[in-house]
């Protein structure tokens, strides 16, 4: 496995990218009879499975966005996607936030250099719900997706997840932590980050999310996170270098607050450069969450979009995921089909109960407290 760096690069990337598209998006995305794949709600809605692969064949291109190849094992399924169809991914800003995607989307609207499928923390996807940007699609084994993990609508599902973890360089940091109060010590200054900023990056947003547990707060009520890390940048703890595996090897982010799988993935990484990356779920902030998949509503290849949402969602596309240590939606569901990759389920780090998660309510509200107090809680 071989490290890239996270999706948190700035949103002027993509804007500048954005000024020099052009053209305008294909629309001949149609079966025999005359079925057009940017309104198909489901593979059946097109024809059937076959057909859909047909279609994409045709459009030969997939435009997809921020996503880099050791991101969750990203890599594997990018190659097996394009072995399997034939059809090439465009990979655009790699390291890209959250927030980068929806920017990419509202500001290509009707050019051929469009995102056609989104990879959103969780908040984001609501976001580009409410902001009319997805299309409606339903997967094959969408009756499969827990309740609470899909719109309604099939607007956006989760795929993919973890819980919020502790990552420390054991060689740099005496004795690493383990809980969200440990990091509050005086022992750690300037080497605790976040993968991003929480107000663009999913992963920065568990964090703080984590870190609200951790202090008291609930779902309804983040405030204890954004007090957390003032408290840590007050007591010069907290770094504003946002962590990278880069930054990781190099030592300036010795403690990095991160997906577990994430950090799983470091710890494998860097073993053979000397850096021993341990890694702890914080009993004391356990937060679980999912990234969720979507289709633009303008994709540019509507065909290869949906069909790549397929992919995703089979056995194949799931255990690619779980052998990335990141744990699949459909993972339950694979287990009582007996397609389950239980090697792979046996190497995930440890967690115990039952994860919950915040509501569609709950997040906006979360996102607009982050988006009013975050740049105050860490500035100075």
């Amino acid at each position: 496995m071989t490290v890239s760096l996270p999706r948190t690069a700035a949103l002027g990337v993509v804007a500048a990218l954005a000024l020099s598209a052009c053209g305008a998006a294909p629309d001949d995305s149609t079966t025999a009879d005359g079925k057009n794949a940017a309104t198909a709600t489901s593979a059946a809605d097109f024809g059937g499975l076959d057909a859909l692969v047909k279609a994409a064949k045709k459009e030969g291109t997939l435009n997809a966005i921020a996503l880099p190849r050791d991101w969750a094992n990203y890599g594997a399924l990018i190659d097996g996607f394009q072995k399997k169809y034939g059809i090439k991914i465009e990979v655009e800003n790699p390291d890209g936030s959250s927030q980068d995607e929806i920017n990419a989307v509202t500001t290509r609207k009707g050019q051929d250099r469009a995102p056609d499928v989104l990879d959103l923390g969780s908040s984001f996807a609501l976001s580009a719900a409410q902001q009319g940007l997805l299309a409606p699609y339903k997967v094959a084994a969408f009756d499969d997706i827990p309740e609470g993990q899909k719109d309604a609508q099939g607007r956006w599902y989760n795929d993919y997840g973890g819980y919020i973890s502790i990552g420390c360089d054991a060689k740099r940091v005496s004795s690493c932590p383990t809980t969200f109060a440990d990091l509050l010590q005086p022992r750690y200054k300037g080497q605790v980050a976040l993968n991003g900023n929480p107000t663009k990056s999913g992963a920065a947003f568990g964090g703080v999310y984590a870190a609200a547990l951790a202090g008291g707060g609930s779902f309804d009520d983040i405030q204890p996170g954004l007090d957390f890390f003032a408290k840590l940048k007050k007591n010069g703890n907290y770094t504003p270098v946002e962590s990278t595996p880069a930054t990781v090897e190099k030592g300036e982010t010795p403690i990095s607050i991160d997906w577990d799988y994430l950090n799983a993935g470091y710890a494998d990484e860097f073993k053979s450069k000397g850096v021993d990356w341990k890694v702890a779920v914080p009993s004391d902030g356990q937060f679980a969450q999912f990234y969720s998949q979507a289709v633009n509503k303008d994709a540019p290849h509507p065909a290869a979009a949906r069909l790549w949402q397929e992919y995703l969602y089979s056995a194949e596309g799931q255990n690619l995921w779980l052998a990335g240590y990141a744990r699949p939606v459909l993972m339950n569901a694979l287990d009582q089909a007996g397609t389950l990759d239980k090697t792979a389920a046996a190497k995930l780090p440890q967690v115990s109960g039952t994860p919950e998660f915040p509501s569609e309510e709950q997040q906006s509200k979360a996102k607009t407290v982050l988006a009013q107090g975050w740049a105050k809680a860490v500035s100075g």
